[in-house]
């Protein structure tokens, strides 16, 4: 591809204003990340047991909607299981969790969508950009749809949402957020010099992206699980480096992807290898003259560490656990931000 592809002939190209937008998308996702864990850890992610796209945005008003919504809950095995004899007050704390993790949903949906009309009307967006942005777009609306994916996983069966689904899920938006995020980059790189090319993603930069993407897996895994609670002690996992209670019978995909017990182990000590990973482009982003993706990158990957033991020891306090979540997100943010700097400096 020429670096003519890319360029922002047009007079009307405004890639400063297109890369602001997108890091605010990227902000709201973020936010909805954060959202989905508090959803997640309080147990509230099967509480609306329908998908209403357009009318679910409006929560119950009366008394009657209320009891509708806790009437078709109480017909979920979760409920049947676990919660009987659970308040009407109880479960509009669930509900609303679920129900403003949806509703971010959909404001990032909004958010994304008429900015992009508003600027292709204009003709606003650079030579190049425009089936990015679309594509951005339909992996957004995929969002949406694997989200309800994974709930139906709880629905009937199961008490709780499948693991597999809920790492799909959450990988997705941090993919889209990273995604956001390079493009945005790429965006305001074009409009410092209007014959820069997009940042190419590096072989090193791949190598550290896909050990983060295994760390993130399994900590998805780990959630999904509830693995979180089968040690509260560090180093050692009650007392041993490989913990006892590991199921080793079964498929071997099986036990290393559902065993609570060895996906808590590999979360823990995997993550000292995505750290290092990160802190070595740290320094190559440092290395290409780019010290600030350097700095986010050394301190997301030190205050995440500090976050997951501290994690792990308070036995999965509420608080510490979101926070966790929401480091981990920033990590992504970070990591995002060292490749495209040292892929920028490739291309």
């Amino acid at each position: 591809m020429t670096a003519t592809a890319f360029r922002s002939a047009a007079p009307s190209a405004r890639p400063a204003s297109i890369a602001r937008w997108l890091l605010m998308v990227a902000a709201l996702v973020f936010c909805m990340v954060v959202v989905g864990g508090i959803t997640r850890l309080t147990e509230s992610g099967l509480s609306i047991t329908q998908w209403k796209p357009i009318t679910g945005a409006i929560p119950p008003l009366t008394h009657d909607q209320w009891m509708e919504a806790f009437r078709l809950y109480q017909q979920i095995p979760e409920y049947q299981q676990l919660r009987q004899g659970m308040t009407l007050s109880d479960f509009q704390f669930i509900f609303f969790w679920e129900w403003v993790h949806r509703l971010l949903g959909r404001l990032i949906g909004i958010a994304f969508a008429l900015p992009l009309i508003w600027f292709a009307a204009k003709r606003a967006i650079p030579q190049g950009y425009g089936r990015r942005l679309v594509a951005l777009l339909a992996l957004g609306g995929l969002q949406g749809v694997i989200g309800w994916w994974m709930v139906t996983s709880g629905l009937s069966v199961r008490t709780d949402v499948s693991h597999y689904r809920l790492a799909v899920h959450l990988l997705t938006a941090l993919l889209i957020m990273g995604a956001l995020i390079w493009t945005a980059l790429d965006l305001l790189a074009l409009a410092r010099n209007s014959r820069s090319r997009p940042a190419a993603l590096g072989p090193f930069a791949l190598l550290a992206l896909l050990i983060l993407f295994a760390q993130l897996l399994f900590g998805a895994f780990t959630a999904g699980l509830n693995a979180g609670y089968v040690s509260s002690t560090w180093p050692l996992m009650n007392d041993h480096f490989v913990p006892e209670g590991i199921t080793w019978t079964g498929a071997f995909w099986a036990t290393l992807s559902s065993d609570p017990y060895l996906v808590h182990f590999i979360h823990r000590w995997w993550a000292w290898i995505a750290a290092l990973a990160l802190i070595m482009l740290a320094r190559k982003a440092k290395q290409a003259g780019r010290r600030g993706p350097s700095i986010a990158i050394n301190a997301a990957v030190g205050t995440q560490i500090v976050l997951g033991i501290a994690t792990v020891i308070s036995g999965i306090d509420l608080t510490l656990a979101v926070l966790h979540q929401a480091v981990g997100a920033l990590v992504v943010a970070a990591a995002a931000w060292g490749a495209h700097a040292i892929g920028l400096r490739r291309a």
